[in-house]
């Protein structure tokens, strides 16, 4: 196998020690738009000759298509953010290749009714291609990072072995992280950050999808290993958008543990109009105010020295077990920022991004999964990747809430 990483941040450059340790492929060339962070992507496989960086404009889908031609490259591994999905996703078309991500095509508010009915969803676009995909014989595997990816897994593995019945699916992300030296320094990417914070939260519910109010439906949720209640909120994410589409159940939710402090400065940036895409004028330049934030941030992927703390990614789901009893069941990952800096040289969130993709295409490299069209985690089988990602290294769990309360 063959792979065009487009996209040396964050979640790129962690992409890079992760395979390295691997044999499943023979060449990854990591693309960005500047050439010296590709650069730096490749240094971090210690000199591995099956990595090579060149310079691509991500949001140039000709360029794109070219790139995958004269590199031979069999899939496109997307690891920019959402912005330029579609053009990766096309140009991967274009060039026959097969594609992968870990954020979807963007959504677009409902015009009149953006709290209560959805517009264009997350992955709409891309799911609009998908007979185009079947055409080709090719996979388009969409979707496929932490959240969404593992967190779509584990709702199959659900499914398939341990309920016969889902009343819900709920994805619940939390964490204690702390970063020592900054007032404010989110630890994933802000542009996605906004994104996906301040759009309407969308809901699958009997049947159908709904959207709410950002922030909404605050619950306390008690994450593992040490980390605790955290207050989590409804956020718009793919995998209320995924899950639905392959996996029978009543209702399907995402929630994110962000803080008050978060929301409250999240909130302040849309009173500002600071959340803004769209460039506006100022003086003689043009500049997105959003880009303008991201601009002002620290990169999260150099604030692993600077983190203490754990993050939990994690999918939680309530039915009728496989016996007919009542059930409720909360499959999680785990990762310790100072285990991912000691191991890989990368902050966790970035890390625990990175490492399910690669899980993924090793599979898609040995055939264990296979198909065509575009298609989400949920329609594979979960236990060869949860297999493989416990040959990885990082291990997940399970915490049977049931009988915690029967308790």
């Amino acid at each position: 196998m063959r792979i065009l990483l487009v996209g040396a941040g964050g979640v790129g450059s962690a992409v890079v020690p992760i395979a390295a340790r691997r044999k499943f492929f023979e060449h990854v060339v990591v693309a960005d738009s500047k050439q010296d962070r590709a650069a730096q992507a490749v240094a971090k496989a210690g000199g591995d000759p099956r990595f090579s960086s060149i310079q691509l404009d991500a949001s140039n889908r000709a360029e794109v298509a070219a790139a995958l031609r004269e590199h031979r490259c069999d899939v496109l591994f997307n690891a920019v953010d959402p912005r330029f999905t579609m053009s990766l996703f096309e140009a991967a078309l274009d060039a026959g290749a097969h594609y992968l991500d870990m954020a979807m095509s963007l959504s677009r508010p409902h015009p009149a009714e953006p709290y209560s009915k959805p517009g264009v969803k997350l992955g709409d676009e891309q799911f609009a291609l998908d007979g185009e995909w079947r055409a080709k014989g090719r996979l388009a595997l969409v979707g496929m990072g932490v959240e969404p990816g593992l967190a779509d897994i584990f709702a199959r593995y659900a499914a398939d072995h341990l309920f016969s019945r889902i009343d819900e699916v709920g994805i619940r992300d939390g964490s204690n992280l702390v970063v020592d030296g900054y007032e404010f320094a989110p630890t994933f990417s802000i542009w996605t950050t906004i994104e996906e914070c301040l759009n309407p939260p969308v809901v699958w519910e009997d049947g159908a999808w709904h959207t709410t109010e950002p922030f909404s439906e605050p619950e306390v949720f008690d994450f593992p290993e040490g980390i605790g209640p955290v207050e989590c909120v409804n956020v718009e994410h793919e995998e209320v958008l995924l899950v639905p589409r392959w996996i029978d159940a009543r209702r399907v939710t995402f929630k994110y543990g962000l803080g008050q402090e978060f929301i409250g400065v999240l909130k302040t940036l849309r009173k500002l109009g600071l959340d803004t895409a769209e460039k506006v004028r100022v003086g003689a330049a043009e500049i997105a105010p959003r880009d303008l934030v991201a601009a002002r941030l620290p990169d999260p992927a150099t604030l692993g020295t600077r983190m203490r703390g754990k993050t939990c990614a994690g999918t939680w789901v309530k039915g009728v077990g496989v016996d007919g009893a009542p059930r409720e069941v909360y499959l999680y990952h785990v990762v310790d920022n100072e285990w991912s800096m000691a191991e890989y040289g990368s902050q966790a969130v970035v890390w625990q991004t990175a490492i399910h993709p690669v899980v993924a295409l090793e599979l898609v490299a040995s055939g264990v999964w296979s198909g065509s069209g575009v298609l989400g985690p949920e329609a594979f089988d979960a236990v060869p990747f949860l297999s493989m990602l416990e040959e990885y290294g990082s291990p997940w769990g399970m915490r049977d809430d049931s009988l915690v309360r029967a308790a």
